[in-house]
């Protein structure tokens, strides 16, 4: 009898993972596209996204008194001489030459903008994988770096761990704002499953819940 109560309640279990998934739990999530199936993808990192309290070099041709190298403040932001409280973080350089282009074209016709990353605080260039994993961690982002190369350095999943309510947290370089996608690492670690191993970006954050039973 004891052998057939515990059956019970493991079925009943996997019951409730189903009607959890048919009611849609984390609907307000999006999906992300299966990482490339090629093993051992070499290849150029993305170019480098400027995090807060990375120093960078402004330079404004024929124009000296613009010029200069100023600090990201910590909340991404920079002031220089015409412009104040322009946002920096999460932009490449030539993204945020671009702006700073617009913002002076008020002051000067046509300017030509340089921006150039001098000293980095490295952040912006990492992956941290936070919550029920064996070693939460910031991994330092490499070319091609998917979701299970970042479970392999972290030691996978804790013994409670919810791994497909897991949360990628990825902030969007268009338009500056926060986006969350629905990870299934359960699936990718004990099912193999290569439709939930996805490509990872710098600066992603994977957020792993406890189960809640």
């Amino acid at each position: 009898m004891p052998y057939q109560r515990k059956n019970i309640a493991i079925l009943a279990l996997g019951l409730t993972s189903v009607l959890l998934s048919s009611c849609g739990f984390g609907s307000g999530r999006s999906s992300l596209p299966p990482a490339p199936t090629v093993s051992n993808q070499t290849g150029a990192s993305e170019e480098y996204i400027i995090g807060p309290l990375d120093e960078i070099s402004i330079f404004v041709w024929r124009n000296p008194d613009l010029s200069g190298k100023f600090r990201v403040r910590p909340d991404g932001r920079i002031t220089s001489p015409l412009i104040s409280d322009l946002p920096a973080a999460g932009k490449t350089s030539a993204m945020l030459a671009q702006d700073i282009k617009i913002q002076l074209s008020e002051y000067i016709n046509d300017p030509i903008v340089q921006v150039i990353v001098t000293d980095f605080d490295g952040g912006s260039q990492q992956v941290r994988v936070i919550g029920a994993t064996e070693k939460p961690a910031a991994i330092p982002f490499r070319a091609n770096m998917t979701l299970l190369d970042a479970m392999i350095a972290v030691g996978g999943l804790s013994e409670f761990a919810s791994g497909n309510k897991a949360t990628l947290i990825r902030v969007n370089r268009g338009t500056g704002r926060q986006q969350e996608y629905a990870l299934r690492i359960n699936d990718l670690l004990k099912r193999g499953s290569s439709q939930a191993n996805i490509p990872l970006q710098p600066g992603d954050v994977i957020i792993i819940p406890t189960s809640s039973f």
